[in-house]
């Protein structure tokens, strides 16, 4: 091969400019997009390279591998460090009323019928089934207990729980934790924000009356889900449009069939539902659905 087309094939290899073919070519882009839409359904094109690789770049130099191509060798072989790959491929920017039609549709449609549920001693679950950092399930809980704190009390003490996942565990600490910078909050109603936050400093809280009402878990949603039940209220929002089509209508219907009869499913701005699960969900607003009554 002659020197000229030596540099042609490393000049197809480079995927990132700057960075060597034999730190990080093409190849291990493709490696890398394989696990990850293996793994977690996200489909990664090509123009995410250097997303891929200023993400994972901090993995590979923590490690004993000297190329990217080393640490990929080692995945298969390390579960932990193959979830610690998804997750820092895994987008978790999201905000306090985020989408704010959706609560604004909860509260007017939705949280009244779940009260006179609780108050009848039936069970009522919600589910932010990516939850980030927190700030959706903490904008729902708040907007179902409302302003009122005595009226907010007697609905805490019901059977009333939110479930919150996320493929990162890193993102499922943090909701955990629940305390955000003030001006995280400033989307909130203030009367909710008094209501149910804490000031500690130049930080916000949830309150611990809000937060025994939440759990927490792990979880990857293109895998089992190690729960029984349904839910009154799924919340899946922006998470699918990493997905390719068949992905989609697959994790939809599924959550079709989490939701109980007469259940609410909102999801984000640009997603829609197809396939399967549009016999089962009937369109009630923007990107929200709502799960078709038990037949007579």
């Amino acid at each position: 091969m002659t020197h000229a087309s030596t540099s042609a094939v490393k000049s197809a290899d480079a995927i990132v400019p700057g960075v060597s073919p034999q730190l990080y070519s093409r190849a291990d882009f493709e490696r890398i997009a394989a696990v990850v839409h293996g793994e977690a359904g996200i489909v990664l094109t090509e123009r995410k390279a250097m997303l891929a690789y200023s993400r994972i770049a901090p993995l590979v130099r923590a490690s004993a591998a000297t190329t990217f191509s080393d640490f990929l060798d080692g995945l298969d072989a390390d579960i932990a460090l193959k979830t610690r790959v998804i997750a820092a491929l895994t987008t978790n920017h999201t905000y306090f009323n985020r989408e704010p039609h959706h609560f604004e549709h909860f509260a007017a449609h939705v949280r009244g019928d779940l009260i006179a549920r609780a108050k009848q001693g039936l069970s009522v679950r919600l589910w932010s089934t990516a939850c980030s950092s927190g700030e959706e399930v903490w904008t729902l809980m708040m907007t179902l207990l409302g302003p009122d704190r005595h009226a907010g009390m007697d609905i805490s003490r019901r059977d009333i729980l939110a479930l919150a996942t996320d493929l990162a565990d890193h993102a499922v600490n943090a909701a955990k934790e629940a305390r955000y910078p003030a001006d995280a909050l400033e989307a909130i109603d203030p009367q909710l924000r008094k209501t149910w936050c804490e000031r500690e400093g130049d930080q916000i809280a949830i309150g611990q009356d809000l937060r025994r009402m939440a759990r927490f878990r792990q979880l990857n949603l293109l895998r089992n889900w190690p729960f029984e039940g349904q839910f009154d209220v799924i919340f899946c929002r922006n998470v699918m449009i990493y997905f390719d089509d068949p992905t989609k209508e697959q994790l939809v219907l599924r959550l079709a069939h989490k939701l109980r009869p007469g259940g609410y499913l909102y999801i984000g701005h640009s997603e829609r539902v197809t396939g399967s699960a549009s016999a089962l969900l009937r369109n009630v607003g923007p990107t929200i659905y709502k799960r078709a009554e038990a037949s007579a």
